[in-house]
């Protein structure tokens, strides 16, 4: 029975030594990506109604500020959130080539719905339709990176 036991062991350490959790190699990083943007985001051909303007831009800023800034900092990029790099998935920054490419409707069905399994929650209920909207517009004309900087819930100011 022994031998048994500690044969039970050593396998159960082989096993677990084989589950770490490793960055995705980039293979798997452009699967992801291409599979996101063509397959599981609706709203690829969705239209945005609001009109960009510095208004709108402002009213989909505030609204990003109100919910967002959290996990995306207040321009967008991550900027003074400490956990933005270390989760995983990482947080991306909104101004990435990779989140600029989905269509405006990709980015309100995103804001909409979230992304599953990622950290992004759904906000459906939070927003009306034009607020998701106008948090597109602000999504495409980001400030500088660090230009807003930390959201005051890490420490930044309420001034900004």
């Amino acid at each position: 029975m022994t031998k048994q036991l500690t044969l039970s062991v050593l396998l159960a350490a082989t096993a677990l030594t084989g589950c770490r959790a490793k960055p995705p190699s980039k293979f798997d990083t452009k699967v992801v990506t291409w599979t996101k943007h063509h397959i599981t985001i609706g709203g690829k051909k969705d239209k945005n109604p609001i009109e960009a303007s510095i208004d709108n831009i402002d009213e989909g800023k505030q609204a990003f500020t109100s919910y967002c800034m959290v996990c995306h900092g207040l321009d967008g990029q991550n900027t003074g959130v400490p956990f933005a790099a270390t989760i995983s998935p990482p947080i991306p920054s909104l101004a990435s080539e990779s989140v600029q490419a989905y269509s405006d409707g990709q980015l309100k069905w995103i804001i909409k719905n979230g992304i599953f399994p990622s950290g992004m929650p759904p906000s459906n209920g939070d927003f009306s339709d034009r607020e998701m909207w106008e948090m597109v517009l602000y999504i495409r004309h980001l400030p500088k990176a660090g230009s807003l900087g930390e959201p005051p819930v890490y420490g930044g100011s309420k001034d900004k």
